[in-house]
């Protein structure tokens, strides 16, 4: 951390990180008893979920610009680096939520978004990219964020799927169970994630080795390697969606296991690197 930078925001920024933390909770409330409720009635309006989080989103990106933009560059920190990835993730959430049965991800995505902005708060730090920094590592920066955001929301997908694909099983198809959509549909959707974040990810490891002249010098060697990994755990599981109609368990495996090794590539290193050895 830098030692000129104050170890809280101004008392207006403070009151903002209340409001969108706040607003995020609301939101995940929200679309939670939409699935919890079993009568209809006494649902909460899916409209109401939509502008609470919409508007916490508002109130995040206005502090993430604060936070990301400085006048040596963007400061592209740990915590801002997570902040920035939960943002993007609640901005695709709320976009597709508009017209795609995916609400039910809102209880998951929502309050983990005010807990980056809460951690990015309390954990300010320092991390540069100059300002004339070269077009490839720009493209990289974006790419990845992107890519990693929407397999993220393939992985709460694959999870939720889980579940439901175990209370049906098991016949206790109760409780928030029959407030999700048809075990197909939930299943189509997670593969479109997939494939979307998939081409995303194979932009951001193609832009990325432009700018890669020696990966151990650069401390990039795990975040490379992990990357790749799990570029073909997902490159796998579409093949073998192709080829044998992968589904189910054995999708829902190798989702989990194609995005913890991308978290661990994306943000692993980083906090090793930043938080741990202070590079």
């Amino acid at each position: 951390m830098n030692g000129d930078m104050p170890s809280f925001a101004p008392m207006e920024n403070t009151l903002v990180m209340i409001l969108a933390v706040t607003l995020y909770a609301l939101g995940g409330t929200v679309f939670s008893l939409r699935l919890f409720r079993t009568s209809a009635d006494k649902r909460p309006n899916k409209k109401t979920g939509l502008i609470l989080g919409f508007s916490a989103l508002l109130l995040h990106g206005w502090l993430l610009y604060q936070a990301l933009h400085t006048m040596q560059g963007v400061n592209f920190s740990f915590f801002n680096a997570v902040s920035f990835a939960s943002w993007v993730i609640a901005l695709l959430y709320l976009l597709a939520a508009l017209s795609k049965p995916v609400e039910s991800l809102g209880m998951v995505l929502l309050p983990i978004a005010a807990l980056t902005l809460l951690l990015d708060y309390f954990f300010p730090g320092i991390r540069l990219l100059p300002p004339h920094t070269d077009w490839a590592l720009r493209a990289h920066v974006i790419s990845s964020i992107l890519a990693y955001s929407v397999l993220a929301m393939a992985a709460v997908q694959a999870v939720l799927l889980a579940i439901q694909d175990k209370h049906l099983r098991k016949h206790h198809p109760g409780g928030f169970i029959r407030a999700l959509p048809p075990l197909q549909t939930m299943e189509g959707l997670m593969f479109e994630m997939i494939l979307i974040g998939f081409i995303l990810l194979t932009l951001s490891l193609a832009s990325g080795f432009v700018f890669l002249d020696d990966m151990f010098a650069q401390h990039l060697v795990h975040k490379t390697l992990l990357s790749i990994f799990a570029w073909l755990c997902f490159a796998v599981l579409l093949w073998g969606r192709y080829r044998f109609g992968w589904r189910g368990r054995t999708a829902i495996r190798w989702t989990m296991t194609g995005f913890v090794v991308l978290a661990l590539a994306y943000f692993g290193s980083k906090a090793v690197l930043e938080l741990i050895l202070k590079r």
